[in-house]
């Protein structure tokens, strides 16, 4: 699908020349180019009106919320037609992990998250796994920060038809492995339930109820229905389920991942004892034997990010996912307030491993935490195409 702009103004004043001078600079294979204007000239509208021209999936990035969720509102009465998408950190309070040597203080982790944002977070992967090209996702700096893989992510993707041979419990089964959680009695986001024949999906990622209905071992309907009042809003002939969470990995690659971390831990108690410091070498083995049972019995753990390494499969030192690695290799990147976000992301890294480099040192994570990351500046700059 194009995208289709719709508005009742047209471009004036020097609009339709920059609209025209963008445009061809994209066709042309400009890397990087600069849109000029003061606050109220319409670079929004214009920006919008290069979009509809060049048709490419779009990443617009903000410095902040606010900005962004202004953008997104504008952009979405825009391209009312297409997949207009918000991604934004969900945290509405956030205290980061922390130790503070001088004060011999440990922080814990605190945090809120808010389950709109997140919802409208896992939207935006959704449409983006969908392999749409009329995407647009309006975020903030959160874009950079480490998520589940492509890979791990379109691999979750539960496809039925109807008239499908399925197994109820094999289907229910491939939910539990998407991450959503069986509740028969309170159908929140992300929960399923299952009466007789009819398996109601709350899907993490939409307002709606997905409702599928077996006759015998056949899927007899997929339809939509109204979260409130259940009428049927749509009805399907295939349908794709996407994962209730962005960070999605294999029983393999758990055992793996358990086998890996337990293997640094070796590691890093034997380094503490070589250096004749007993207590941080206590303290580490305690803190993460305690999270792989964790892992082991309820398949996550308190602070399980710092973890992420060995989930994803990576190496030492090897940069994360994030949002960046599902665009396509063509897509087009709008830096807004490029003064301001630019900066912002060049420093996201560096306050990141400052704080780390005391959790590891003394001992309350392993050295993999520095790996759970936001995007270095040049490895940013590799996953941008054309930007404005």
């Amino acid at each position: 699908m194009e995208f289709k702009l719709t508005s009742k103004y047209k471009p004036t004043g020097d609009q339709p020349d920059a609209i025209k001078e963008l445009t061809d600079g994209i066709r042309r294979g400009d890397k990087s180019q600069v849109l000029l204007g003061v606050t109220g000239s319409g670079k929004t509208f214009t920006v919008a009106n290069v979009i509809a021209n060049v048709n490419k999936p779009t990443l617009i990035l903000s410095h902040n919320k606010t900005l962004a969720a202004q953008l997104y509102e504008e952009m979405k009465g825009f391209f009312p037609d297409n997949a207009v998408e918000y991604y934004v950190s969900y945290y509405d309070y956030y205290q980061p992990e922390a130790y503070l040597p001088s004060t011999d203080t440990y922080i814990e982790k605190d945090l809120a998250i808010n389950d709109e944002i997140d919802k409208l977070r896992l939207s935006a992967v959704s449409a983006l796994l969908s392999g749409r090209k009329d995407v647009i996702v309006v975020s903030s700096v959160s874009c950079i920060y480490g998520m589940g893989g492509p890979v791990a992510m379109q691999s979750s993707i539960i496809k039925i038809h109807k008239g499908q041979k399925l197994d109820r419990n094999v289907f229910l089964r491939q939910l539990v492995d998407a991450l959503y959680v069986r509740n028969d009695i309170d159908l929140q986001r992300g929960n399923f339930r299952v009466k007789g024949e009819t398996v109601d999906i709350a899907m993490a990622y939409s307002d709606n109820i997905l409702r599928v209905t077996w006759w015998d071992d056949e899927i007899d309907s997929i339809e939509e229905v109204d979260s409130v009042a259940f009428h049927r809003l749509a009805s399907f002939d295939e349908y794709e389920i996407y994962p209730a969470n962005l960070f999605v990995t294999s029983k393999e690659q758990t055992e793996i991942a358990i086998r890996e971390i337990q293997d640094d831990l070796v590691k890093q108690v034997d380094y503490f004892k070589e250096i004749g410091d007993n207590i941080k070498a206590q303290r580490i083995k305690e803190r993460v034997e305690y999270d792989i049972e964790m892992i082991k019995e309820l398949g996550h753990c308190s602070g399980i990010e710092n973890y992420s390494r060995y989930f994803d499969g990576r190496k030492a030192g090897e940069r994360p996912y994030c949002l960046l690695d599902f665009f396509p290799k063509d897509y087009l990147m709008v830096i807004d307030e490029s003064h301001v976000s630019v900066p912002q992301i060049s420093a996201m890294y560096g306050g990141d491993r400052a704080r780390k480099k005391n959790l590891v040192e003394y001992g309350f994570r392993l050295p993999a935490a520095f790996d759970n990351r936001p995007l270095k500046f040049e490895e940013f700059e590799q996953k941008t195409g054309q930007t404005i």
